[in-house]
């Protein structure tokens, strides 16, 4: 295999070779060139994601006192890297160094080593670079190893969520294989990165792909932590994972909103936004494909609702759900010009009236009080109800009018 090492300028062989060849050897972790590492250079090294989600190694207690300070890590404890990636960083009387563990063109990890003594050194930094390239040399054969088995589990949790899991003995045998729990009540989770901004340009396959095993790590990662034994897989296009609930917090509130926060931190490191949805509670695995298109629906929909980002709730839907099973755009469109008329269009004149309406609607067409509520005067939400009831008819006299008026508001939000 060739590594490649990108960092600061090259240095002579130091004594970590030899050890950290035997941990190569030996089948050791990235943990564990951190700690030696640490041990050598007296300072406080770790292994992140790209992103800066750390999973292993750590710093000694005045170290972590002096990154604290400087607000090196981020609420959900995500190490900002970005700020010592070009070049070292102060901290105290040392520095923060940050060095890419790069594979055969593969962006894996970031090596971190955090010193208050003293900078580091040319040699000092040709043994990070050495100790990053050993990394990218484990972190390659752990992913080799772990890529075969989240297969697995992602073929199995598919089938489970397609109602097609095969016999019981074969599903027991396999949960506990993977060591998940769906005794008890759970919901669906589905999780997707949003499209890529149209400033953006072209994005390569490769570049989504490594995107998506970014984002599939990060929840692997977050959900270990936060709720263990919970299914999880990455099925390509999105994410999948089951969070148990209790009586407590029957539709995972809590749980998903801890995830999700964990998940996106400061959004800094190149994180993408996502798009995230949730089902209703689960009780069985024979609901577990009604939650699974109940979680996929709340993404397609809540995106389309509320935009990049945000989290959707199943039973938040409403009848959006519903004008959402309707295949044809251009027939919901025709419904909405056909009930709302000159509304529809896209005239400051047009969403004023749009906004009336709505309000009206939503007080029963109470004037008085939709007049309150937008801060018009009486007189003039009269005159407002008047324009209303003479281009769509009339809408305080007929509830069926005022019905398809609220639901052809509802088809704007899905089809403007």
């Amino acid at each position: 295999m060739q590594v490649l090492i990108v960092a600061d300028g090259p240095g002579p062989a130091s004594a970590l070779n030899d050890a950290l060849t035997r941990l190569v050897v030996d089948g050791g972790d990235p943990g564990r060139v951190a700690t030696e590492v640490g041990r050598v250079l007296d300072a406080g090294v770790l292994v992140t994601s790209t992103d800066g989600r750390v999973r292993d190694g750590a710093v000694p207690e005045p170290v972590e006192a002096a990154l604290a300070a400087g607000d090196w890590t981020d609420p959900s404890g995500r190490f900002r890297v970005e700020r010592a990636t070009s070049t070292p960083a102060p901290l105290g009387a040392g520095e923060v160094r940050v060095v890419r563990i790069v594979a055969e063109g593969a962006d894996l990890a970031r090596l971190v080593a955090c010193r208050t003594s003293a900078p580091f050194t040319d040699g000092e930094s040709a043994d990070l670079e050495l100790a990053a390239a050993i990394a990218a040399l484990l972190i390659t054969r752990e992913h080799a190893v772990t890529g075969v088995e989240n297969k697995y589990q992602a073929d199995f949790l598919r089938d489970l969520l397609l109602g097609r899991p095969g016999p019981e003995a074969y599903v027991e045998e396999h949960l506990e294989a993977f060591d998940w729990d769906l005794t008890r009540p759970a919901v669906v989770v589905c999780a997707e990165i949003d499209p890529a901004a149209a400033d953006e340009g072209p994005v390569s396959n490769q570049q989504h792909r490594q995107w998506q095993e970014r984002f599939a790590r990060a929840w692997r990662q977050v959900v270990r932590e936060v709720a263990a034994a919970s299914p999880l897989a990455d099925f390509s296009s999105e994410v999948v994972c089951l969070l148990s609930v209790d009586d407590a917090d029957p539709r995972g509130h809590h749980v998903v909103r801890r995830v999700v926060d964990a998940v996106t931190g400061d959004k800094g490191g190149g994180r993408r936004s996502f798009t995230v949805g949730v089902s209703r509670e689960s009780t069985s695995r024979a609901d577990l494909p009604r939650a699974y298109a109940q979680a996929r629906r709340s993404v397609e929909i809540g995106r389309r609702l509320r935009g990049p980002g945000s989290t959707t709730y199943f039973d938040e839907l409403g009848v959006h759900r519903l004008i959402a099973l309707v295949p044809d755009p251009a027939e919901l469109q025709a419904f909405a010009s056909d009930v709302l008329g000159p509304l529809v269009g896209t005239t400051t004149e047009a969403a004023d009236l749009r906004e009336t309406l709505q309000v009206l609607l939503d007080t029963n067409f109470n004037v008085a009080e939709a007049a309150r509520l937008q801060f018009f005067h009486y007189n003039t939400m009269r005159y407002r109800v008047g324009k209303l009831e003479r281009l769509l008819g009339p809408l305080s006299s007929d509830p069926h009018l005022r019905l398809d008026a609220a639901l052809a508001l509802r088809v704007l939000d899905l089809v403007p």
